[in-house]
C-alpha cells in the first residue's frame, strides 16, 4: 500500500505537467484538467506533510506557504508584464482575495469543523496574535493606505511612496519569519499535550527521501498554478455565460492556487492540530501581500507600470472587519463552532456581493 502510495504521488504531478505540455499542441478540454488539478493538490499535500514531519514546525508549513506565494508570485508577475497596463489591478485583486479566502473561508472552514468534531480546540495563542498584528500593518500599508495619500490621485502610490512600502513590507515579512522560525519558535508550536499522537511522534523519512519530496513538492505547485491558469478561460467563459461580475475570476483563480495549503489545513484541523491549521493559513495570507507587494512594486517601477492597490470602499469595509473579527475569536486561544461560524457568514457574504455587487 506504502509502495503503491510512493508510486501515485510521483506519477500526479508527471500527469499534470504532461497534461500543461499537451496544451500547447491541443485544445485540452476542462474536465480533465480539473481532475488532474485536483490529484496533483492532494499530492502536493502529501509532499508537504512528509517534508513538514522531516523539519519540524513550524517550518513545514512555512516551506508550503512560501513556496506556493512564489509560484503564485511567478504567474502574477508574468500576467502583469503580459498584460501591460490593462494589468493596473491585478495584484491588487489577487492579494485581497487571497486574505478574504484565507482569513474567512479557510480560517472558517478549519475552526468549524474542528468544533464540531472536537467541541473545542486550543491553540498558542501568542503567535497567532502576532500573525494577525503583522497581518493588520501589511493589509492597510499595501490596500487602503493608497487611498488617502494626495502625492497621485486615485487609489495609486506614487513610484517613491511604492517603493518605501514595498521595502518596510518585506522587513516587515523578514522579521516575522525571524520570530517564527528562530527567536520565538515556541509561540508557533502546537500544545505538547494535543500534538501527543501517533501521526505527530512516528518516524521521520529520511534526508534523501526529504529531498525528493521537495523537489516532487515544487513540481506540484507548478503544476497547479500553469492548470489553474489554463482553467482560467474556460472559468472566465462561464463566468461571463452566467452574467456574474469578471471580479469573480480572480477569486476562484485565486481558491485554485490555494488548495494545497487549504487541504493541508483541513487535515491537520481534523487531526486536532489547530495550531498547525492557522500557521498554514496566516502564514500564507503574510507571504502574499510580504512577497507579491515588494515584487509587483520593483516591476512597476522597473517598467514604468502604474499600479492600483487601494481598495474600493466595499472591499475595504469587508477587509476591516475580517480583520477586527479575526482579532477577537482568535484572542482567547480557544476556538468553538461560533466563530468558525462568524468567519464563513463573512466569507459567504464577500462572495455574494462579489456576484452582486
Amino acid at each position: 500500500m506504502q509502495k503503491a502510495l510512493q508510486h501515485w504521488t510521483w506519477l500526479t504531478p508527471l500527469a499534470g505537467w504532461m497534461m500543461i505540455l499537451l496544451s500547447y499542441g491541443a485544445t485540452v478540454p476542462a474536465l480533465p484538467l480539473a481532475l488532474v488539478l485536483i490529484a496533483t493538490v492532494l499530492a502536493a499535500v502529501h509532499h508537504a506533510e512528509l517534508i513538514a514531519h522531516r523539519v519540524g514546525e513550524p517550518f513545514g508549513t512555512f516551506l508550503l506557504a512560501v513556496a506556493v506565494t512564489v509560484i503564485e508570485l511567478g504567474l502574477i508577475v508574468t500576467l502583469m508584464a503580459a498584460a501591460g497596463p490593462g494589468a493596473t489591478t491585478l495584484a491588487r485583486d489577487t492579494v485581497f482575495a487571497a486574505v478574504m479566502i484565507i482569513l474567512n473561508g479557510l480560517v472558517g472552514i478549519c475552526i468549524f469543523i474542528g468544533a464540531i468534531r472536537f467541541k473545542e480546540q486550543v491553540f498558542q495563542q501568542t503567535g497567532v496574535s502576532a500573525s494577525l498584528a503583522t497581518l493588520c500593518a501589511l493589509t492597510v500599508l499595501t490596500l487602503v493606505l493608497p487611498n488617502f495619500t494626495v502625492s497621485e490621485p486615485g487609489p495609486v502610490y506614487s513610484f517613491s511612496q511604492l517603493g518605501f512600502v514595498a521595502v518596510v513590507s518585506f522587513l516587515l515579512y523578514v522579521t516575522f519569519v525571524m520570530v517564527q522560525t528562530v527567536r520565538h519558535r515556541d509561540y508557533f508550536l502546537p500544545d505538547k499535550a494535543v500534538a501527543a499522537d501517533t501521526e505527530v511522534h512516528a518516524e521521520p523519512p529520511s534526508v534523501s527521501r526529504a529531498w525528493l519530496s521537495f523537489a516532487l513538492l515544487l513540481a506540484c505547485l507548478g503544476a497547479v498554478v500553469l492548470l489553474a491558469k489554463m482553467l482560467s478561460t474556460p472559468i472566465e467563459g462561464a463566468v461571463a455565460s452566467a452574467g456574474a461580475p469578471r471580479a469573480l475570476v480572480g477569486v476562484i483563480i485565486a481558491a485554485l492556487v490555494l488548495l494545497p495549503e487549504s487541504v493541508a489545513a483541513v487535515r491537520a484541523t481534523l487531526a486536532n492540530r489547530l495550531q498547525t491549521s492557522l500557521n498554514l493559513g496566516l502564514g500564507s495570507a503574510l507571504a502574499t501581500i510580504g512577497l507579491t507587494i515588494p515584487a509587483v512594486a520593483a516591476l512597476s517601477i522597473a517598467a514604468d507600470l502604474p499600479i492600483a492597490l487601494g481598495l474600493d470602499t466595499k472591499s475595504a469595509v469587508l477587509l476591516f472587519l475580517t480583520l477586527i473579527v479575526s482579532t477577537l475569536s482568535l484572542g482567547a486561544g480557544k476556538t468553538t463552532v461560533l466563530q468558525g461560524a462568524v468567519h464563513l457568514v463573512i466569507f459567504a457574504v464577500y462572495l455574494f456581493t462579489t456576484i452582486v455587487p
